[in-house]
């Protein structure tokens, strides 16, 4: 979490301030006879116009700002003649590519690329809502040459509930290597999903992807906005049922693009939304407690040698606990998809 600084004490005469989200030295501001009396958060918007007044509140309520030497409140009325101080924060997109001790397993590594096993949970690249305590940050803890390399060598992602395989770039040569790899669609990625609802035999999903027009978060394939190409290969394994008789098929994905959610966007798309994924409609049934999806093979070519190099890693522990728990029917053998 970002750090932040605790309350002062009302008579104290400076916030018990941290430096890691703060100038160390203050802004001493005296409120001109040119602004009229008003609250404290509205008189820093007018003297200190390049930041919103929702972050100066923030600044405020942190303690961050004092009025005569005193703690101050959002809506202290403040005037000429009042002296303001104010310890200025970075913004947190600015503190965004700092190194944090994040656990990650690596499963392989050579002096180009690093493969990593993704926990679930772990956001991969910083942004709104999770500007630190990311893979990025911890990518930068424990391989610093990475902050000499874009986004610090990620060329693709998996989402925060998704865990598996992925492979970072340990310099531009490689990273630009591995990004036309994937524009090219030679990267193999396979992954393991439990949909809910009983699967065909296999097939292919090619429908654009965009965002969905009536909520945000969401990305779609029913008319969405600035839908990209998107081809999913699936194929049912096994069907069982799970909880209250809830029928569960077990699927191999493979992708040919990466779009933003785009397993799960397919799969629903065929009216078998990936267990416990909540956002695209998938039933939640304990032991499940988020999308039912593991990366779990990944193959490209090594930058340097030309060779194709493949991994593999067991599925996630509280995605095998769900396996387990299902009550599995045996399926005729289905047809492989091409290999990666």
């Amino acid at each position: 979490m970002p750090h932040s600084l605790s309350q002062p004490d009302r008579d104290s005469p400076v916030p018990d301030a941290q430096t890691e989200v703060q100038e160390a030295e203050p802004r001493q501001l005296d409120v001109p006879a040119s602004i009229r009396a008003d609250r404290l958060d509205k008189v820093l918007a007018q003297l200190i116009p390049q930041h919103s007044r929702s972050r100066l509140q923030g600044w405020i309520e942190r303690g961050g700002v004092l009025v005569n030497g005193k703690a101050a409140t959002v809506r202290q009325l403040v005037g000429p003649g009042d002296e303001l101080t104010v310890w200025e924060e970075a913004a947190p997109e600015a503190r965004a590519f700092s190194p944090e001790p994040i656990e990650f397993p690596v499963i392989a590594e050579s002096p180009d690329w690093i493969v990593v096993d993704k926990p679930v949970g772990l956001v991969v690249h910083p942004g709104a809502g999770n500007w630190q305590g990311t893979l990025l940050n911890g990518l930068l803890h424990r391989y610093p040459e990475l902050a000499r390399v874009p986004r610090a060598g990620i060329v693709h992602r998996l989402d925060k509930d998704t865990s598996g395989l992925m492979v970072v770039a340990r310099n531009e040569t490689a990273q630009t290597a591995l990004v036309r790899q994937l524009q090219a669609r030679t990267v193999g990625r396979r992954y393991v999903a439990l949909a809910v609802g009983a699967a065909p035999a296999g097939g292919t999903v090619d429908k654009p992807i965009g965002r969905d027009v009536r909520v945000p978060v969401r990305m779609s394939v029913d008319r969405p906005i600035a839908p990209k190409p998107a081809i999913t290969h699936y194929q049912a394994m096994r069907q069982g049922l799970l909880g209250d008789k809830t029928v569960v098929s077990q699927v191999i994905c493979k992708l040919e693009t990466g779009r933003t959610h785009q397993i799960r966007v397919h799969m629903a798309s065929l009216g078998l939304p990936l267990l416990a994924d909540a956002l695209y409609g998938g039933k939640v049934v304990p032991p499940a407690a988020r999308q039912m999806l593991h990366a779990r093979e990944l193959q490209f070519e090594d930058p340097v040698s030309g060779k194709p190099v493949q991994f593999s890693s067991p599925i996630a522990s509280d995605m095998q606990a769900v396996i387990d728990a299902i009550d599995w029917n045996p399926v005729p053998t289905r047809p492989e998809l091409p290999r990666l």
